[in-house]
């Protein structure tokens, strides 16, 4: 990949893991080691299994997070846009990445290698904790996620995916600010494309939704999130 300039205490993503912490000492010296560079919409740029190589900053785009189910089915377990953190799960636990990750549209990524930040993490105590509490929360996100897969309908999690994009993504001219497919959001979900593809159509004749190409606008907030409010809890 070619490798771009970018200068970190530029940067807008406030939310940035990195951005946050620039203000301590030594971080400016570790910044100016990173790599950042382009993703083209659809371009896979960490594989399951390959071996780790450090820490993505999404820096610009958005990005989906993959793991290969029974039958080699893909699963999409986590959306990811600028600010966001990629390649976690793998990193301080393995030599392997235990996730793949695709750029849903073209992209701009910041990467620590493993060497870089294992040196942050061992240097700066502040940074330590944070990412202690990051990896706390992400873990919680999960769990979180899987309960409600087990207890929802098929209805109710393509509901809650919806819910979710809203949240994550936002809107522009009520219309959510991700374009995925139908299969993308079955893999998210946890059902197949042609459940959703009912669903939609259910929704759409309740005059819940509407879709214009791949974007989707939510006509009826309040009445999505009572469907699923008793599971809202988790």
């Amino acid at each position: 990949m070619n490798r771009i300039h970018t200068d970190c205490s530029t940067c807008v993503n406030t939310s940035c893991f990195i951005k946050k912490h620039l203000h301590l000492e030594k971080m400016q010296d570790f910044v100016l080691q990173k790599n950042t560079f382009p993703c083209k919409k659809g371009q896979q740029f960490m594989i399951e299994g390959a071996p780790t190589q450090g820490l993505y900053f999404l820096q610009k785009g958005k990005v989906k997070i993959l793991k290969t189910g029974i039958y080699g089915r893909e699963q999409i377990v986590r959306l990811a846009q600028e600010g966001d953190t990629i390649g976690f799960r793998g990193f301080g636990t393995s030599n392997r990445y235990l996730i793949g990750a695709a750029a849903l549209e073209d992209t701009v990524l910041c990467n620590f290698s493993n060497n870089i930040m294992q040196q942050i993490l061992k240097t700066i105590p502040e940074f330590t904790y944070d990412m202690m509490l990051f990896y706390a929360e992400e873990l919680n996100k999960s769990e979180n996620k899987i309960k409600k897969i087990a207890q929802m309908n098929v209805r109710e999690r393509v509901i809650d995916t919806l819910l979710h994009l809203l949240k994550k993504f936002g809107q522009t001219n009520h219309l959510i600010n991700v374009s995925l497919s139908r299969k993308e959001i079955a893999d998210f979900a946890g059902t197949t494309d042609e459940q959703v593809t009912r669903i939609f159509s259910s929704l759409k004749k309740e005059s819940l939704i509407n879709i214009v190409g791949k974007k989707i606008s939510l006509l009826e907030i309040t009445k999505l999130q009572a469907e699923i409010a008793e599971h809202r809890q988790f």
